[in-house]
């Protein structure tokens, strides 16, 4: 071996050893070059706006400085909490010091109801006093009292349904939803959001183009090869993000939040915060340890979490077929509240809760280095996809096979016109239109909608989404129904749900097959819930 190859083996041997000895100091160095390298841009950016261009701060907001602004200031509050608050501030707030101002409110007879009836109380006052003028806009919350005393009505322990969670649980949806669809500050926000996450997805698309062709990925759209490839790209960075600690902190503090507002476990306002980034066979293993340990009442909560959302790796499937990035991001986002309350209100907790939020850590994923987190992700996409594929095809092959059938018996007693042929469409289409009226569609698109939800609820939401590109429908009326169908609340997730949890929790394997049914229900109304709440926010 020549002394440069003995050299280099020095090198290459020892530099691990160093990193290792030294680890603190080698992640402070790159946190430091990375903050320097971020002001240093931060000041040249702000330099050549100011000198070099005419735009103004309110027309850049969404895509230039005006964003970058955003973002730094955002960079910079996470560094003064993760550095300043998280560990020294916040720990000096002693809610038990605090306790005895709050006894004299608290000795108010069921305070915590009155307080938050109030509350609910004064935004029904607030929506009502707006609609003076057209009260027929109030025919959404004819759907939510319908829902909710259907979620009574299957409660098995009504008298410990707990009326503050389920109540703040309703008021969080309203709150989000005068924010993020009402509000037009909010809404040109989760607008320029969802712009952003369409623009980062794309580029999966460009990428696809390269492996499979121009011709066949933005000039024919083939769906396989168009839509599908951003759940490479999404996986990839979901699981970098694992990596550094980064979404399990991002989840841990959504879930801590949930907690604090609507009184949850932690474990299931961990799940549900999960969901809004991650499907329902993923959000589950953040709390693998745990799971084994949960009551009824928070599998059924977890697994309901899961059937009212929608993982954001599909999102592009979605985005392809024509429905709004904004207003599926908002979807995802007023989903997680809505999911906790119906939970709770269909099956409220009977049993001790152990895990609590002293015990709970998050979950390290098990990766050997930042390189085989991304590869992975990207390996565990192809079966994302290929599952995708394959449900697909089988069905929408069975659909046409039961339109075939149905079609057939129609042509035998007499309906052979075009548009009285028998199918399942046609079918849910009819028995749905009161589902879809309550909930604020207008009357000319009810069937329409009613098909939606059918197809989705039956079959899957990718089908109803790809129905929905082809429909005639109003602004409002499509705004309704991507909300409506925006949930893994189908059949084959049902048994994507059991396959799953089954395996993560075999001592509770009869607690979830018991209660799987009841929350795919759960699930599906909670979206309804949802739709309700942008039906009626929606101008």
């Amino acid at each position: 071996m020549s002394e440069f190859d003995s050299s280099l083996a020095i090198v290459e041997n020892g530099a691990p050893k160093t990193k290792r000895k030294h680890t603190k100091i080698v992640n402070l160095m790159i946190k430091l070059a990375v903050f320097v390298l971020i002001n240093a841009h931060f000041i040249w950016a702000s330099y050549y706006f100011i000198n070099n261009t005419s735009d103004t701060l309110d027309s850049t907001t969404c895509s230039g400085y005006g964003l970058w602004i955003i973002v730094f200031i955002f960079i910079y509050f996470l560094t003064l909490y993760s550095l300043l608050l998280k560990p020294y501030i916040l720990p000096l707030i002693d809610t038990k010091k605090l306790a005895p101002l709050f006894k004299p409110i608290n000795r108010i007879p069921h305070w915590p109801l009155v307080s938050r009836g109030v509350v609910l109380a004064a935004i029904l006052a607030f929506i009502v006093y707006d609609y003076r003028d057209d009260f027929t806009r109030l025919m959404p919350l004819t759907g939510l009292v319908i829902f909710f005393i259907i979620g009574f009505l299957f409660s098995p322990a009504k008298k410990q349904i707990p009326w503050p969670t389920v109540i703040s649980g309703l008021i969080a949806q309203f709150v989000l939803g005068l924010l993020m669809i009402r509000w037009e500050t909010g809404r040109n926000i989760f607008s320029c959001v969802g712009d952003r996450v369409d623009t980062f997805l794309h580029y999966a698309v460009n990428a696809s183009a390269f492996v499979y062709s121009e011709e066949l990925v933005l000039t024919k759209a083939i769906f396989a090869f168009n839509a599908l490839a951003a759940i490479y790209l999404m996986n990839f960075c979901i699981n970098i993000l694992y990596y550094y600690g980064i979404m399990q902190s991002i989840v841990l503090e959504l879930g801590k939040i949930l907690q604090f507002v609507l009184g949850t476990p932690i474990c299931e306002s961990v799940n549900s915060a999960a969901n809004i980034f991650l499907g329902m066979s993923e959000s589950p293993f953040l709390l693998k340890p745990y799971l084994d340990h949960l009551t009824d009442s928070e599998i059924h909560s977890i697994m309901t979490s899961g059937f009212a959302s929608v993982s954001g790796t599909v999102l592009a499937a979605y985005i392809s077929f024509g429905a709004s990035p904004a207003h599926l991001v908002t979807s995802c986002v007023m989903s997680a509240p809505a999911a906790l309350c119906y939970s709770k209100l269909m099956y409220p907790e009977t049993e001790e809760v152990t895990v609590t939020q002293e015990n709970i850590k998050t979950m390290k994923m098990k990766f050997g280095s930042v390189l085989d987190a991304a590869t992975k992700g990207a390996n565990e996409a192809s079966q994302v996809v290929i599952g995708i594929i394959a449900n697909l095809i089988s069905f929408i092959s069975f659909v046409y096979f039961i339109n075939g059938v149905l079609g057939w018996l129609g042509t035998l007693v007499g309906f052979i016109a075009e548009d009285e042929i028998w199918s399942l469409e046609l079918i849910l289409g009819k028995i749905l239109i009161p589902l879809s009226y309550t909930m604020g569609v207008e009357w000319a698109d009810c069937e329409k909608v009613a098909q939606l939800i059918g197809m989705k609820t039956i079959l899957n939401e990718f089908i109803a989404f790809q129905k929905m590109k082809t429909m005639d429908l109003s602004d409002k009326s499509r705004i309704i129904a991507t909300y409506s169908i925006c949930g893994f609340a189908n059949p084959g997730s049902i048994g994507t749900m059991l396959s799953t949890l089954t395996i993560f929790m075999p001592r509770k394997k009869h607690s979830v097959t018991k209660l799987v049914f009841r929350a795919f229900i759960g699930g599906s109304f909670a979206c309804f819930m949802t739709a309700c709440i942008a039906g009626l926010l929606t101008v």
